[in-house]
């Protein structure tokens, strides 16, 4: 089972180009592609997914996206499908994101790439220390009085 993990730091270039980290490139190999699937987040982050992920997100009539709401569930399926595109991976290890998913995630230059498991985020480094702060370490002192790992 393949797992996307660790924190990179990486500078976008003019064309919006990024590396993507060797290895969650290895991972992709195993899966004999050449692209990640790419689309935007939750949190303005972009999703970065193996092939395989995105297969299973799309299995089971898609139920990760169901809602009571079905206005609402019409909404996001198609805010993020709309939004998602290939990635291919060009032979320095870097993929181009397109300009309206830069635009979603207020990326400039200065980028991290989290992998978070099934999938890896890619965040503006200035958003991702933001939300480090307001969120993420809130967060983990509240978890780490009910969870032993």
């Amino acid at each position: 089972m393949s797992s996307l993990y660790g924190e990179y730091a990486y500078v976008m270039d003019a064309k919006g180009r990024v590396f993507v980290p060797s290895r969650f490139r290895d991972e992709l190999l195993k899966e004999d592609k050449n692209y990640f699937m790419l689309s935007i987040g939750l949190d303005r982050c972009l999703y970065i997914f193996l092939p395989s992920k995105w297969e299973e997100l799309l299995a089971n009539n898609m139920a990760i996206f169901k809602s009571d709401n079905k206005e609402e569930e019409r909404a996001f399926k198609r805010f993020f499908f709309s939004n998602a595109s290939e990635a291919h991976v060009d032979q320095q290890g870097r993929i181009l994101v397109p300009q309206n998913q830069k635009a979603y995630a207020s990326l400039k230059k200065d980028i991290l790439i989290n992998g978070v498991g099934n999938k890896a985020e890619i965040w503006d480094a200035q958003a991702w220390k933001k939300y480090k702060k307001d969120v993420m370490e809130p967060s983990f002192e509240k978890f780490s009085k009910i969870v032993d790992l």
